[in-house]
């Protein structure tokens, strides 16, 4: 079987992309569903639609807040090739291929699956510290660690 070499440098761009392109989308979003509410004529009849409208705006910037927030702690993620699971590590496991950084969750890069997680989550958690060889079970799945970069 070929071994896959992954650039750990792109990936860390992809995300920080990925979630540089969902701002912008949930921007253009907001700005149109304020203008739509300014549209709405002013009588009684339309209040409930414009305050449903308010309603999806405030929706909205909360996931704003939530993404900048993200990309505030993509900043922090260490991009050197790390020996052990920490923050910044992308791990290999005969699973799956996680990228301890942020909670983005599943997405694809060069035709292979990743998953974004946070540190703070139950397999980060389970994982900080391992280095190739380890071995480890959550949620009855077990899994090796195959390389840690």
């Amino acid at each position: 079987m070929e071994k896959i070499v992954f650039e750990k440098s792109e990936i860390r761009d992809f995300v920080k992309t990925t979630i540089a392109e969902k701002i912008e989308k949930l921007k253009n979003f907001i700005e149109f569903t304020l203008e739509a509410s300014r549209d709405i004529k002013k009588t009684p009849k339309y209040d409930s639609m414009r305050e449903e409208m308010q309603e999806e705006i405030y929706q909205m910037q909360r996931q704003l807040g939530a993404l900048n927030d993200l990309k505030r702690n993509m900043a922090k993620v260490l991009n050197t090739a790390t020996g052990k699971v920490q923050l910044g590590s992308l791990v290999i496991t005969n699973k799956a291929r996680f990228y301890i950084s942020v909670s983005l969750g599943e997405f694809f890069f060069e035709g292979d699956r990743f998953y974004a997680i946070s540190p703070e989550s139950p397999m980060a958690k389970k994982m900080m510290g391992m280095k190739a060889g380890d071995e480890f079970t959550l949620n009855k799945i077990h899994q090796k660690v195959i390389e840690v970069l």
